[in-house]
């Protein structure tokens, strides 16, 4: 029998977070995708808190009405912001499973002109 798709997805990223691990330094950014909405974390692993965080559900995002890949840009844009007004310029990309494409990459690309590197 062939796997689910969210089955598929778990295996996916449990190999990613084997080697990805955030630090407060260094965190990791984690995306997650739903049929709706996008949202995206910076993640410090060692103590197991959240710095940032940032979703299609924000109110300054909400306010312009576009497409999905527009909205998931502009999340990007603003999880950038918020981490370089922390001080962390640099971020291990955690996709979550998901394929680097779409939504996640607009993501992506959003949060590097918001000044993020990884």
């Amino acid at each position: 029998m062939g796997l689910t798709k969210l089955d598929r997805r778990n295996r996916i990223r449990r190999r990613i977070r084997k080697i990805i691990n955030g630090t407060s330094s260094q965190p990791r950014m984690s995306v997650y995708r739903s049929n709706k909405e996008i949202y995206a974390q910076l993640i410090d692993d060692l103590t197991g808190k959240t710095i940032a965080a940032a979703s299609s559900r924000d109110k300054e995002v909400l306010d312009v009405k576009s497409t999905k890949i527009e909205l998931a840009a502009s999340v990007g844009k603003r999880i950038g912001a918020i981490a370089t007004k922390a001080g962390i310029t640099e971020v291990k990309f955690d996709r979550g499973g998901y394929l680097y494409h779409g939504r996640v990459k607009a993501l992506a690309d959003g949060a590097r002109e918001g000044g993020l590197k990884f």
